[in-house]
């Protein structure tokens, strides 16, 4: 158990953009609104999923739509409180705390608004470990939690409660609605129990953000880079690989059928000089080709930072001429399930890719530098 502050939100915002993996919705407007409602109500209670009771009702909250939409249409602030409210009268019991659907981007930030509004405990886990584009793109999903009863809501006060067959059909219902909303609402799904948290949510991603993000602010060598392969090194991802360092030459990016989807094109500087980088994204970057070979795709983390200062650089924030370099964060293991590959490998995206570890990809790289314990077996076979 810890308290969150506002400098937390600032460590977070700079970390959760890395998690993100380019998507989440901007998170510098999630962290203003964060910590308006932490200076105006007190600090958040941030809970180890450990620290949850077994029968406890756990409400994650989230934005949805395109994150491009959010930066012009900014959120009215209690949206995901009306939803977390309206949600919790189809339970007609006590609410024990909240939690990030997501920890990338906007969505990292959110719940903590929802968490200092109501004075409920956020759980430090999420159920992507990075940032998704669809509601089913959840560990929760993959194993066995019910998306539903779920509620979104606008800023004009218009809520929607939805049951429905399937975690698959709630995020077909929800799109539709939210695009009606235009193209961003913000939602409160997955209500699940202390015993469902442990077992299906990606644990301590939230502290992650934070490390991750104080490491790129205030480098302890002065080197953010450096700092964030430390901080990845130790946790249950694995350290971050340079995949490329080059200038941003295009950038395709349009808005289509409630997603941010196109590419950004890069050419080599340095080492890299002479080749070309494109990463295809749908919210997210979901697939990094080195003149036309694969290099990264999803469920792995490809993060795009800037040269200079290691800040990353959202989807939305793309532009030409931006000189960077792009990383991949291994995903943790529970990610990489067969079941879980279903949901969000490669094919569900529409590439005819097989998906392969990046720790398989660069099997030297790793075993110089070491895998977190529960990944050795890929270095192995």
């Amino acid at each position: 158990m810890r308290e969150v502050t506002t400098e937390d939100m600032e460590n977070l915002s700079v970390g959760a953009a890395v998690l993100g993996t380019g998507g989440g919705g901007d998170p510098h407007v999630g962290k203003l609104m964060a910590q308006q409602a932490i200076e105006e109500y007190g600090p958040v209670t941030m809970l180890d999923p450990e620290e949850v009771p077994d029968d406890a009702l756990v409400i994650p909250s989230a934005m949805m739509g395109a994150p491009t939409v959010i930066l012009e249409k900014l959120p009215e602030g209690r949206e995901a409180i009306r939803s977390l409210e309206r949600l919790a009268e189809e339970f007609d019991r006590e609410v024990f705390a909240t939690m990030p659907i997501e920890c990338g981007g906007m969505n990292s930030t959110i719940p903590f608004t929802v968490a200092a509004r109501t004075d409920l405990p956020l759980v430090d886990a999420d159920g992507m470990g990075r940032a998704f584009p669809e509601l089913h793109h959840e560990t929760w999903n993959v194993y066995g939690v019910d998306g539903t009863p779920a509620v979104i809501s606008d800023e004009q006060g218009d809520v929607s409660l939805f049951e429905t067959g399937s975690n698959r059909v709630l995020e077909s219902f929800a799109r539709a609605v939210t695009i009606e909303m235009g193209g961003a609402s913000f939602l409160c799904d997955y209500p699940m129990s202390g015993t469902q948290v442990k077992e299906t949510s990606i644990p301590n991603t939230i502290s992650l953000g934070m490390e991750i993000g104080a490491a790129i602010r205030d480098p302890p060598e002065g080197d953010p880079i450096r700092a964030l392969q430390r901080v990845t090194a130790d946790s249950n991802y694995g350290r971050a690989i340079e995949l490329f360092e080059g200038k941003i030459v295009d950038v395709q990016r349009r808005t289509e059928g409630g997603f941010a989807v196109g590419h950004v094109d890069m050419d080599g500087l340095n080492e890299d000089d002479g080749s070309r980088l494109r990463i295809e994204i749908q919210n997210e970057n979901l697939i990094a080709r080195l003149d036309g070979d694969v290099i990264a795709t999803v469920p792995d983390l490809i993060v795009v930072l800037e040269r200079e200062t290691g800040r990353p650089v959202t989807t939305e924030a793309l532009r030409y001429g931006y000189r960077v370099r792009v990383f991949g964060i291994p995903t943790p293991e529970i990610m990489r399930t067969s079941d879980a590959l279903d949901v969000w490998g490669p094919g569900y995206f529409g590439y005819d890719v097989e998906y392969t570890e990046l720790e398989r990809r660069y099997p030297d790289f790793y075993r110089e530098h070491g895998v977190p314990a529960e990944k050795r077996h890929l270095l192995s076979e």
